[in-house]
């Protein structure tokens, strides 16, 4: 969930003691829904509401969409009007309400939809609305879009990043009008699937952090798309990140997570797996999971704890977390 200043504050002062980098493994984590061993097909993301309700958007299985779980782990319910797409959501607290903003992957129709947390559709964003000749020409000739994530600017402006084709971000008004796009393949930018991305808020002006999968690194654009730099490098795939006051998490798909300061050094490790049979792809099967190792951590966020909670990349589902040593 995108921070409140006042939030920002309070957790900076928080993780200004050295415990603040170390953490827990909480195992039998979360419980399952009834009737269900494990989530269903994790291809997809994870993000904590103000009042600490923890959502995950799960592409298949009896209970695929957008789950909701109590900040301890409980399945509570589905959210209404969620799809089975939602590689990447966000959310944002606006006005003194969450909104949830969620990108839809590979939809025919639809780019994004802003939706309340009761599930009643805010917005909805046309894949129409996005340029045709700005998107990548498929085998077929047509232009493709693959949006892997979405996040909001402090103005409201929406950004909708196309992570699995073009590796472009569009730009949108917040009243879902496009106005233009930044990134890209090419120079400046030069990226290798920028898989997902955030608002970095612990900048003046706030700033996007781009996941750079391929290219191993985290990089900081202005948000007119200029280039700041490589804010972090020689990293295992980074997926995506979520903040807490000074630090930010990352989900390595490669089988790691880590917690980094603001100035992009590694505070902490967890999970760390370097068995390359069994990271980097989602068919780990469960019998071949350990406890406390990763394999493919594809979505993140930190809850109002600054715990860490992880999404995998996994056909049977799994979620993982460490909550920060008091």
């Amino acid at each position: 969930m995108k921070p409140t200043l006042l939030s920002l504050f309070i957790a900076s002062a928080f993780i200004g003691s050295a415990s603040a980098h170390e953490y827990d493994f909480k195992k039998d984590f979360p419980t399952m829904p009834e009737g269900l061993e494990h989530i269903g097909d994790s291809h997809g993301e994870i993000d904590v509401d103000s009042n600490g309700l923890i959502y995950v958007s799960v592409a298949g299985g009896k209970k695929h969409g957008i789950q909701i779980y109590t900040a301890d782990g409980k399945y509570l319910r589905n959210l209404p009007n969620s799809r089975n797409n939602h590689h990447g959501f966000t959310i944002v607290r606006e006005d003194g309400k969450d909104f949830i903003y969620a990108s839809c992957l590979g939809d025919s129709k639809t780019a994004a939809l802003k939706l309340t947390t009761t599930g009643e559709i805010v917005m909805e964003i046309p894949l129409s609305a996005l340029p045709a000749e700005e998107g990548a020409k498929g085998k077929d000739g047509k232009t493709k879009f693959a949006l892997t994530h979405i996040d909001v600017a402090p103005n409201g402006d929406i950004y909708i990043i196309d992570g699995y084709s073009s590796d472009k971000i569009f730009i949108f008004d917040k009243a879902g009008n496009y106005k233009r796009r930044i990134g890209g393949k090419m120079k400046p930018w030069k990226f290798a699937n920028a898989h997902k991305f955030a608002i970095d808020p612990r900048f003046e002006p706030a700033r996007l952090l781009v996941c750079d999968r391929v290219n191993g690194r985290l990089v900081h654009l202005s948000l007119d798309g200029e280039v700041i730099g490589d804010f972090a490098t020689n990293l295992r795939r980074p997926s995506a990140v979520d903040f807490h006051g000074d630090l930010v998490c990352v989900a390595e798909i490669a089988g790691r997570v880590t917690v980094l300061d603001k100035e992009g050094e590694i505070v902490s490790e967890l999970g760390k797996n370097d068995d390359k049979k069994l990271i980097n792809t989602n068919r780990t099967a469960p019998e071949k999971w350990e406890e406390g190792l990763t394999t493919a951590p594809h979505g993140i966020s930190f809850d109002t704890n600054g715990d860490v909670i992880t999404t995998e990349w996994n056909k049977w589902g799994r979620i993982l977390r460490w909550d920060v040593k008091k």
